[in-house]
């Protein structure tokens, strides 16, 4: 379930802006952690049609393991209930986080043109450095 949405204004230059979104689905929800950096992955492809390889890392932040991923290429995101193929756009970036919690994972997705994630990437960071574990 989509907990909260951001769009995020282009710099300079770049004509599309990005969007990041926070997902939540409740305790054991959601798909493992592979099955959504694999789709995540998915949704790029490098020149030439081949797979774009992307950079996962595993970091904890406030005693919460997080994996994050970072891919970029021609973004074919998701077809939805309305459209029948994705929309296909080159020069996009996915920066993505799952983050483990007790109660569920969090699921933030920051994606769009390449250049403004590039731009707006401390902010992202600053958002995953805000998450907390509640309770015991």
């Amino acid at each position: 379930m989509r907990a909260a949405t951001s769009p995020v204004a282009p710099v300079p230059g770049d004509r599309d802006g990005a969007e990041c979104a926070v997902y939540f689905f409740g305790l054991s929800q959601g798909g493992t952690i592979e099955a959504n950096i694999d789709r995540w992955e998915g949704q790029f492809k490098a020149p030439g049609g081949k797979p774009a390889p992307a950079k996962v890392t595993k970091i904890t932040i406030h005693s919460l393991p997080v994996t994050i991923i970072d891919v970029a290429g021609e973004y074919s995101g998701m077809a939805g209930p309305i459209a029948t193929a994705p929309v296909v756009a080159p020069g996009y970036r996915l920066l993505g986080a799952i983050i483990e919690s007790p109660g569920g994972n969090v699921f933030v997705k920051f994606t769009g043109s390449a250049k403004t994630i590039a731009a707006n990437q401390p902010k992202f960071q600053q958002l995953l450095d805000s998450f907390e574990k509640v309770g015991k």
